[in-house]
């Protein structure tokens, strides 16, 4: 019954026998590999530890050998010494060369002139260029099957390269890989990584090739999810010795939470919440994420500044300031008990009304209603009219306030006669 049941099944159209297996034996030359690798070999094993020669060989090489198709079997062997196998053991199989990434001596000068064999051969050969990222990025996945010594000696390669321009920071996506970063394989070949990036450039140019690949705010998933705090990075990352990169990770992190509190700061002003549960908030936020009260009245002043739509008059643009900026006045005092905290006020107003012409004429009022509201008080506006102001406007701003200021002094003299009468 079973081979009657067998029988019905309709026969499946076949290709005719003699070009199905041309094509078959094709696909197998088309990718066996075994030859270029042999030739490759044994070029390198002739050339030896000299690496100029290996350069050499290798671009003399492409002229006769198919690197376009070969590329992932020649950057095996120039980093592993051999075909790799999933998972990074070296296939058994094959013939393999010590000159290579991994037999070579661990240390950066080594890695620095091994860097140059690979510039040198993708300067050359253009189209080499996506097979050697690709083949970074596999390297990276497999790191689990190299030793600790291979590990390092790649990560350091890879630091120089990503430095030099050779390879994209994108490639440094593999090292998000779930296993990666749960064993810390990730983390321990970043601080090698880094290190070498860092010594070849330096932490800004670093933080460009992030930024450009959006790596800039992912530094911190190299760790598993319960270790991704600023502080679990800055130990791991400064006792390794690199105190630049868990600075910056750290920057990064204030950056973001700085515009997160302005984006929440403006969604509260426009739904028209209570100050004090905004003040509230405010005060949370900077013990979180150790903000300084200077920062804080930069972004209240922006944030209070951006609710508006001003009007194009200069004439009525004062009047519209005075008194929107009166009935946020409380939130900006909450925020200025210090005196630098209230010249950081005056100089983003200063900063504010230059930046938008129709705001020129309204310095001295704004200052002066603040003066009123307490939100500024008499010292560092005398400091900021002395010395502490900037070059934006200064001396359109310096005539405007002059009457106010000599005003301030006398009363201040008066107040301090005063005092010693009383005396």
């Amino acid at each position: 019954r079973v081979s009657f049941m067998n029988n019905q099944k309709p026969q499946k159209p076949t290709l005719s026998g003699q070009r199905f297996k041309t094509r078959k034996r094709d696909e197998k030359e088309r990718f066996d590999p075994t030859q270029f690798q042999d030739c490759i070999i044994q070029g390198l094993t002739e050339a030896g530890t000299d690496l100029e020669a290996v350069a050499k060989f290798l671009d003399a090489s492409g002229a006769k050998l198919d690197y376009r198709r070969y590329a992932e079997t020649l950057f095996d062997i120039l980093v592993a010494g051999g075909m790799l196998a999933p998972g990074g053991t070296l296939a058994d199989d094959m013939t393999r060369t010590n000159v290579c990434v991994f037999a070579a001596q661990e240390d950066l000068e080594t890695m620095q002139a091994f860097a140059q064999v690979f510039n040198k051969l993708i300067r050359r050969y253009k189209y080499l260029e996506k097979g050697f990222e690709d083949e970074v990025k596999k390297l990276l996945l497999f790191l689990k099957g190299f030793s600790e010594s291979e590990r390092n000696k790649l990560a350091m390669l890879t630091g120089i390269l990503l430095a030099n321009g050779t390879l994209n920071a994108s490639i440094l996506n593999s090292l998000y890989n779930e296993n990666l970063v749960k064993e810390g394989v990730s983390a321990a070949f970043a601080v090698k990584l880094f290190k070498s990036w860092i010594n070849e450039k330096d932490i800004n140019a670093v933080a460009v090739s992030l930024r450009k690949v959006n790596m800039d705010n992912r530094l911190m998933e190299l760790f598993p999810a319960n270790k991704q705090s600023v502080e679990h990075f800055s130990k791991y990352f400064t006792e390794a010795g690199l105190k630049e990169l868990s600075e910056y990770v750290r920057n990064q992190q204030t950056i973001g939470a700085r515009k997160e509190l302005q984006k929440e700061l403006q969604e509260q002003m426009s739904r028209g919440d209570p100050f004090k549960d905004i003040i509230l908030y405010v005060k949370e936020e900077m013990k979180k994420n150790n903000i300084s009260e200077q920062t804080v009245v930069a972004i209240i002043w922006s944030s209070v500044m951006s609710t508006v739509e001003w009007n194009k008059k200069e004439e009525l643009v004062a009047e519209q300031a005075i008194k929107h900026l009166k009935q946020y006045s409380p939130l900006l005092a909450a925020f200025t008990t210090q005196g630098q905290s209230e010249l950081t006020l005056l100089l983003k107003i200063q900063e504010y009304c230059y930046d938008n012409i129709h705001f020129m004429k309204a310095f001295q009022k704004i200052v002066v209603l603040f003066y009123k509201a307490e939100v500024l008080s008499e010292e560092p506006i005398l400091k900021w009219y002395k010395d502490a102001h900037l070059a934006k406007g200064k001396s359109v701003f310096l005539e405007q306030m002059k009457k106010f200021v000599e005003w301030l002094k006398n009363a201040e003299e008066e107040s301090e006669s005063e005092a010693e009468e009383g005396d």
